[in-house]
């Protein structure tokens, strides 16, 4: 199982095999987790990823357990 690096920065174009994109908009995005990479932070694999470059964000209920992973230049929320 592949854990997402994120040492440097983040770039989804490095995991695109594996992650489809469910949702992008100005700053976000949503991808769902395919081909089981591991999160960053638990190194469990994860269901969905959110990431977002904007300054804040507003989360609904994940209704699972979820963990953080901040580069400089994005926030990772990852789902389980």
């Amino acid at each position: 199982m592949e854990q997402l690096d994120v040492s440097h920065g983040f770039d989804v174009h490095d995991y695109r095999h594996g992650l489809k994109l469910l949702k992008q908009d100005r700053g976000t995005m949503t991808l769902e987790n395919r081909d089981d990479f591991a999160c960053p932070a638990c190194g469990d694999p994860f269901e969905r990823l959110f990431v977002s470059e904007n300054r804040t964000a507003t989360f609904g209920d994940p209704g699972t357990p979820f963990c953080l992973a901040r580069t400089d230049e994005s926030l990772l929320v990852l789902t389980h």
